[in-house]
């Protein structure tokens, strides 16, 4: 194992007993990238010198006995919708391929100042539109496990970085579920937070709750140690809110009643995925008070969910529009075409009916601590599909009707995370969603560190890990443009 392979949680630790320089820990980290990178394209830009002034800096408070931040000398990915001073920000798109910012967005600054050495941007679609990982500025990513086939999205790169060593942490964004399923379909974890405690000052539409930004690592662990130090409470941020740190203490599973649904009642899902849920469930529910086959009432939330999107869409892209047309990506100009069939009463309409399935949610969880359901309900499809064409038969209209099982959740603003559940009948990475209560996200994120360790026990349930050496070995560099 090398060091880049560490937890995040023990990189740190050996950083402060000073068993580990971040220099080397840096270094070893940029050597994975150099080896596996190229045929699964996660890492995207690399700020090399900066990065190894901020490592030396890093080792140089060590040895100097001073008071260390959380993340100290952790190398740090960021999803490349998020800008990053003097590293290129392309958000994936052709008008930016070579904007470098002179200033970091918030949440990067308070990385740094938790210690992170911000070096790396991962890879995204096209302004962040889309449940895959491809962009015209670099191209198209693949999956760890299998190069060929998609990574999911929109934080692809984030997820392969982990997957395969390339650094401790990372950041993710999420809207339909853009954290959680590259997560499940790599192997890793990803947590989507109450929508504020990670406050963001350059979100468009401020007052939804759909998007947030959230942390992403290869263990519930370390993904903890990452939410604590992005927690923030920024005002310019409309929804901003504090964490209830009362929260953030062990939890003991046999004291809890959980609930378990395979599709939430609405959500696509493949008939073998069903059975693979039904087969973990076997080997970690009895590890709880109780578990129940149950699920909040989700209504219309498929319809719901579609509209208020679409509203979100014109709100954030067609001035964009119609000031540069044609220059947004064919993605968001879908969205937008979509959006336009929409009229104002069915938003008014979908916002009261979004409001009964929340509070229907609020009874559901006075009985429940957690609902634990499959993360997404199909395996990885070819890299240069945008979305599969169907599920256990049905097709699929679009890029998120798929993804049903974290977008219901998306509605409901309630924390989410994704955790590593063994592989599925084809070999690759399943994911498991634990949902919790609203704002109760330490205490999910608690819940997720003990399931995890449950999990670690099983040979069936315990986080898969790549193949460094074969994938060290692929040679096909197949860039070719995704299907659309």
């Amino acid at each position: 194992m090398q060091v880049c392979d560490l937890t995040a949680s023990e990189a740190r630790r050996r950083i402060g007993s000073k068993e580990l320089s971040p220099v080397e820990l840096l270094e070893s980290c940029l050597s994975r990238i150099e080896q596996v990178n190229p045929p699964v394209n996660g890492v995207v830009a690399i700020a090399y010198d900066a990065a190894r002034a901020d490592a030396k800096a890093a080792e140089a408070a060590v040895m100097s006995g001073a008071e260390l931040p959380p993340l100290h000398g952790l190398p740090v990915g960021i999803k490349d919708l998020v800008d990053t001073k003097g590293l290129t920000t392309t958000f994936g798109s052709e008008i930016f391929r070579h904007n470098v910012p002179e200033a970091d967005e918030a949440l990067v600054a308070n990385l740094r100042a938790q210690g992170a050495n911000v070096f790396a941007k991962t890879n995204t679609p096209e302004n962040g539109a889309g449940g895959n990982t491809f962009n015209p500025v670099y191209g198209v990513s693949g999956n760890p496990f299998a190069p060929a086939l998609t990574c999911g999205g929109s934080s692809g790169g984030s997820a392969i970085a982990l997957a395969a060593g390339m650094m401790p942490l990372a950041h993710g964004s999420d809207n339909a579920g853009s954290l959680r399923i590259p997560a499940s379909f790599c192997g890793v974890v990803g947590m989507r937070p109450t929508a504020g405690v990670v406050a963001s000052d350059k979100r468009s539409i401020g007052m939804t709750h759909f998007p947030v930004q959230g942390p992403m690592a290869r263990t519930a662990e370390d993904a903890l140690m990452m939410l604590r130090a992005m927690a923030t409470s920024d005002p310019l941020d409309p929804l901003a809110s504090l964490l209830d740190w009362s929260l953030d203490r062990p939890v003991d599973l046999s004291s809890l009643r959980i609930a378990t649904s395979e599709d939430l009642g609405f959500a696509p899902i493949e008939d073998d995925l069903r059975d693979v849920f039904r087969d973990r469930l076997a080997v970690f529910g009895s590890s709880f008070h109780s578990a129940d086959a149950a699920h909040p009432d989700m209504g219309d939330v498929q319809h719901v969910y579609e509209v208020l999107r679409a509203s979100h869409y014109i709100g954030m892209y067609a001035e964009k529009e119609r000031e540069r047309p044609g220059q947004w990506g064919p993605l968001v100009a879908q969205n937008l075409e979509h959006a336009s069939r929409f009229s104002i009463r069915d938003v008014g309409v979908a916002m009261a009916e979004q409001t009964v399935i929340y509070r229907r949610a609020q009874a559901f969880f006075r009985e429940f601590d957690i609902l634990i359901t499959p993360t997404v309900g199909v395996s990885p499809w070819p890299k240069h599909q945008v979305y599969p064409a169907s599920v256990n038969g049905r097709p699929m209209a679009n890029y998120f009707e798929y993804v049903g099982l974290t977008y219901g959740i998306t509605l409901l603003n309630h924390p989410a995370i994704s955790i590593p559940c063994g592989v599925d009948r084809h070999g690759l990475p399943f994911g498991i969603q634990l949902i919790g209560r609203r704002n109760e996200d330490l205490r999910l994120m608690h819940v997720a560190c003990a399931l995890e360790s449950v999990l670690a026990r099983h040979a069936s349930t315990r986080r898969p890990v790549p193949d460094m050496q074969a994938l060290s070995e692929v040679t096909v560099r197949d860039e070719m443009e995704p299907v659309l």
